[in-house]
C-alpha cells in the first residue's frame, strides 16, 4: 500500500488524467452527461498526457545533462589519477615489485627432515648432470656420484658431474673449515675435525672421482679446488637445485628448473669453479687403480695429478684416504 502510494504522488498528472479518462468513457457510455462535457474532458485528458510528456521529456534532459557532468567529472578524475595508477602498476610500480616478491617466494620450497633425503634421491634419479660445491665432497663420493651413476648405467645415459670442494693442500682453508666443523657440534662423537682430517676428506673425494671415472665410460667428470670455503653446500642436477647446510637438522632450499634463480644458482657455480684451481684429472688414466687401489697407487696417481700428499701422511694415512673413496658410508645414515 505504500508503494502504490508513493507512485500515485510521484506520477499525480498522469494518475488524475488515467482516472479522468475512465470517468468520462463510463459516462459517455452510460450516456449520464451530454457530448460536449465528454468533448471538453477528452481535451483535458490530452492536455495533461502532453504536459506529462512535457515534464518526461524535461526530467531526461536534466538527467543527461547530471550524467554528461558526472562523465565528464569521472574523467578529470581519472587524468589525475593516471600518474599515480602509473606508479602502482608500471613496470617499476608497487603492484609489479609485490607480484616479483610474491613469484620469488613461490621459486623457493623450505624442506625439513626426511624432505631433504627424498628432494636428493628425486634428483638424482632422472639427472644427466650434477653440480657440487661444499666442504670436502662427503656426501658426494658417499651417496650421490654412486648413486647418479647407478641410475646413468640403467637409463644406459651419460653422466657430467662437477665439483667443487676446499684445497687439501692448502693448510689454511683446511684449518678453517676444521674449525667451523668443531664449533657447528664440538662434542660430536667419531673422528674429531682437524687440519689432517679435512685434508684427508679431500683427498678422498678426488681419489674417488679418479676410481669412478675409470670404471664407467658414461661418465664426464671435473674437479676443482677452492682456496675458499663455504658454510653451504649446493646439489645442482637437471630438475633442481637443492641448497644445504653441514647440520641436517637445519632446513634446506629448493628451487625447481624454470625458475629464475635455478638458472642464477647455475651461473654462480660455473663462475665459482671458473675461479678454483682444476684438477687434470685426465692424467688419473696414467695410473691403473684396482678396485681395491693399493698405497702405492694412490700416491702416484695424486703425484700425477699434482696433488703430492703431505711427508707426514704415511700409508696408514693413504690407506685411510683409499677407504673413505672406495667405501664411503653416508656420514648422516
Amino acid at each position: 500500500m505504500t508503494r502504490l502510494l508513493a507512485w500515485v504522488v510521484t506520477n499525480l498528472d498522469a494518475f488524475i488524467g488515467l482516472v479522468l479518462a475512465l470517468t468520462v468513457s463510463v459516462l459517455g457510455l452510460t450516456n449520464a452527461v451530454d457530448q460536449e462535457v465528454v468533448n471538453s474532458a477528452i481535451l483535458l485528458v490530452l492536455g495533461l498526457l502532453a504536459q506529462a510528456m512535457l515534464r518526461d521529456r524535461l526530467r531526461r534532459r536534466t538527467t543527461e545533462r547530471e550524467v554528461r557532468q558526472v562523465i565528464s567529472d569521472t574523467r578529470d578524475r581519472l587524468t589525475d589519477l593516471v600518474p599515480q595508477m602509473q606508479e602502482i602498476t608500471g613496470p617499476e610500480g608497487a603492484l609489479n615489485r609485490a607480484r616479483e616478491a610474491i613469484d620469488s617466494v613461490s621459486m623457493v620450497r623450505v624442506l625439513h627432515g626426511s624432505e631433504v633425503g627424498q628432494a636428493l634421491a628425486e634428483a638424482r634419479r632422472h639427472t644427466d648432470q650434477w653440480s657440487f660445491k661444499g666442504g670436502t665432497g662427503t656426501y658426494l663420493r658417499a651417496v650421490t656420484l654412486p648413486d647418479c651413476l647407478e641410475h646413468a648405467r640403467r637409463r644406459n645415459a651419460t653422466l657430467t658431474v662437477a665439483i667443487e670442494i676446499i684445497d687439501p693442500t692448502d693448510e689454511e682453508v683446511c684449518e678453517r673449515y676444521a674449525r667451523f666443523r668443531r664449533s657447528l657440534d664440538p662434542d660430536a662423537p667419531g673422528e674429531p675435525w682437524t687440519v689432517d682430517r679435512t685434508r684427508k676428506e679431500s683427498y678422498a673425494t678426488v681419489l674417488a672421482a679418479c676410481w669412478h671415472l675409470q670404471r664407467s665410460g658414461l661418465l664426464t667428470i671435473d674437479v676443482r679446488l677452492s682456496a675458499q670455503m663455504t658454510t653451504f653446500r649446493y646439489d645442482l642436477s637437471s630438475s633442481c637445485v637443492v641448497i644445504t647446510q653441514e647440520n641436517p637438522q637445519t632446513p634446506a632450499l629448493r628451487i625447481d628448473r624454470g625458475e629464475v634463480y635455478y638458472n642464477r644458482f647455475n651461473i654462480e657455480l660455473d663462475y665459482s669453479r671458473r675461479q678454483s684451481r682444476r684438477v687434470p684429472i685426465e692424467a688419473a688414466a696414467q695410473v691403473k687403480l684396482d678396485d681395491e687401489p693399493s698405497v702405492e697407487q694412490v700416491r702416484r696417481l695424486f703425484t700425477a695429478l699434482g696433488l703430492t700428499l703431505p711427508r707426514s701422511f704415511g700409508d696408514r694415512e693413504v690407506a685411510g684416504i683409499i677407504g673413505k673413496a672406495v667405501q664411503a658410508r653416508n656420514p648422516y645414515s
